[in-house]
């Protein structure tokens, strides 16, 4: 065969393994805490890798104590730009418990020796990418951590673990963006 007339054939060839290659990474990847079914990850040293959009003081109940969001940046952008959150934004909820003093201000409430309770995750997906995985839907993917193993998402079906918290927003693409004064 002739070696110049293979050469087309032979981009084709690397053409289309890269086209398939993309579109599997594109549904794979596209953010780096989401495996190949669906599976969500807590991200590692969220707090220095991401911005801090807001916190919530929820005095009393089983939801008491700070709630610090923070989103990746790109999330922020996108948002600031366009109103909307961009596909693959990641959102985090930290929830810690809190507790009360005197300080020469006044009284205060603080952290209580930074005691973590929990961390809700929210992946945007604005392709219906995993619609067999119980915790997608809603244009998000939906994850629940404890602290004692966080590498576990306890959440089993977002529309009973998640969607009752955020059913007042879902006209707000199911985020209270309200108190997130980074995104305005």
């Amino acid at each position: 065969m002739n070696p110049i007339k293979a050469i087309p054939a032979v981009l084709l060839s690397l053409s289309l393994s890269a086209a398939s290659t993309a579109v599997y990474a594109e549904k794979t990847q596209f953010s780096p805490y989401v495996d190949s079914q669906g599976n969500i990850s807590l991200p590692e040293d969220f707090r220095a890798e991401m911005s801090h959009l807001g916190s919530w003081f929820v005095p009393e109940g089983g939801a008491s104590g700070f709630h610090d969001v923070y989103a990746n940046k790109a999330g922020v952008q996108s948002y600031r730009k366009n109103h909307k959150f961009a596909d693959g934004t990641i959102i985090i909820k930290e929830l810690r418990s809190n507790t009360s003093g005197d300080y020469t201000t006044g009284a205060g409430v603080h952290y209580a020796n930074s005691n973590i309770k929990q961390w809700f995750v929210m992946v945007k997906d604005a392709q219906g990418r995993y619609s067999n995985n119980p915790n997608w839907g809603n244009g998000w993917g939906w994850a629940l951590f404890k602290t004692d193993d966080p590498t576990v998402n306890v959440s089993t079906d977002y529309k009973a673990d998640c969607l009752g918290c955020h059913t007042p927003v879902k006209d707000k693409d199911w985020v209270y963006t309200e108190g997130y004064p980074t995104l305005k």
